[in-house]
């Protein structure tokens, strides 16, 4: 069964590479993902990481292709995106979005664009 959308959903670095060819592909098996990743992962490893994923409801096994099953994505990009914000947030902020965002702005990682961006968006949300 399917995660709810309301669920927080968390990925360490290795599950979010993997994560990535799902999304990006859509139905895979494991070695699709070995292919894809661009950094030299064993096998073993990505299998055990696609393992994990299914038992935390992240992916689903499908069907069998030959002797490999196929695996699809349960939750969007945006469940992950919102839950680890909300770690974030809740770990290093207090909870407290505003830091996070002043931090952000404040960083060197920040461009002028960037900031630009987040004033259109912000804008748009107060004319809604």
């Amino acid at each position: 069964m399917p995660r709810s959308s309301k669920e927080r959903v968390e990925l360490t670095k290795c599950e979010a590479e993997v994560m990535d060819v799902i999304w990006d592909k859509e139905r895979v098996t494991v070695n699709d993902v070995v292919a894809a990743i661009e950094r030299e992962l064993a096998y073993t490893t990505v299998m055990t990481t696609m393992k994990i994923l299914e038992d935390k409801k992240i992916i689903g096994r499908g069907e069998k292709i030959g002797r490999a099953f196929t695996y699809t994505p349960l939750v969007t990009r945006e469940q992950v995106r919102e839950g680890m914000l909300k770690l974030l947030t809740d770990q290093l902020f207090g909870g407290s979005v505003r830091s996070l965002v002043l931090s952000l702005i404040q960083s060197d990682a920040v461009s002028v664009d960037d900031i630009e961006a987040v004033k259109k968006a912000a804008a748009k949300l107060g004319d809604s």
